[in-house]
């Protein structure tokens, strides 16, 4: 008797993990008469994999979760072309899905003029959170830290704390390097402020504000749009509260950087009591952006 084996195959689906940024590096060099093509493209490439191979949290991502990002350096000088001495102007940017929606929106939108470092070609860029190795590393792992922690405080209250205080510790082992940025003393508006903000107590309702305008918010604004302006506006309730109390801050002005454009045409619409009490807090905190919110009252 023929006995027929019927093997049964189980198709177990693989997800695919990733790490945790998707940042794109752009460099702009054309004010450096003497740059190598060749050069300028391979440090393109070592940013961008340095930044996204790099294991930076514990926590598993799907690729599709993978936090975008955009980092600029414009080249100003090349100051010693044998050892690949360089200065830069650089923008930082990162977003963030907004839920049942095609829409990014923008968590950081931050300049740093103060970027100093060296690079040749095939150098290895390596990060290590207990010392300081080379500038370059330091500013890519910074930023790395920064993008990631406003992520994380956007999808829960101020859970993005760990990678603040990891971004925290590489500047204190910048600090004797002697680059720019990374102390108290030469700007107000540096990367030392920038996380001595996002760490700092008194700054906290900011963190917070974050979290009640994204996931309370804007994530919902689909399925009720004048529930999400309310959340969103008292979250700038929130951030003017701080401004009364730390005028001007790099973190107050960095959250209204990345949130003037959207701000406006969210608030285009709507109740027009909520969209003039939102605008007069707008302007409280920043009355240069007068023009821009204009709309919000028309």
């Amino acid at each position: 008797m023929l006995k027929l084996t019927t093997l049964i195959f189980f198709v177990i689906p693989t997800i695919l993990l990733s790490q945790e940024l998707n940042c794109r590096v752009i460099i702009n060099a054309q004010a450096i008469q003497s740059s190598d093509p060749t050069t300028i493209s391979e440090m393109e490439v070592a940013f961008s994999e340095f930044l996204n191979n790099t294991k930076w949290t514990s926590d598993q991502f799907k690729i599709e979760e993978r936090i975008n990002c955009n980092i600029v350096l414009t080249l100003t000088e090349e100051s010693d072309p044998a050892i690949g001495q360089y200065q830069a102007s650089v923008q930082v940017l990162s977003s963030r899905p907004v839920y049942n929606t095609n829409h990014e929106t923008i968590l950081l939108n931050f300049g740093d003029r103060d970027w100093a470092f060296e690079y040749v070609n095939s150098q290895p860029i390596i990060y290590n959170e207990n010392s300081f190795i080379d500038n370059l590393s330091s500013l890519l792992s910074y930023y790395a830290l920064v993008i990631i922690g406003l992520d994380y405080d956007s999808f829960g209250k101020l859970r993005g704390e760990a990678y603040f205080n990891l971004a925290w510790r590489v500047v204190t082992n910048a600090q004797n390097s002697g680059f720019i940025g990374w102390d108290q003393f030469n700007s107000i508006r540096n990367r030392y402020w920038l996380v001595e903000n996002l760490l700092n107590a008194q700054m906290k309702p900011i963190r917070e504000a974050s979290y009640q305008y994204h996931l309370q918010g804007l994530d919902h604004f689909l399925e009720d749009p004048e529930e999400a302006r309310k959340m969103i506006s008292e979250s700038i309730q929130k951030v003017l509260k701080v401004n009364q109390a730390r005028p001007r801050s790099i973190l107050t002005i960095s959250f209204l950087d990345a949130k003037t454009d959207e701000l406006s045409k969210i608030f285009s619409k709507g109740d027009p009591s909520l969209r003039k009490r939102t605008y007069n807090m707008l302007v409280n905190i920043d009355a240069t952006k007068r023009s821009d919110f204009a709309g919000m009252i028309k």
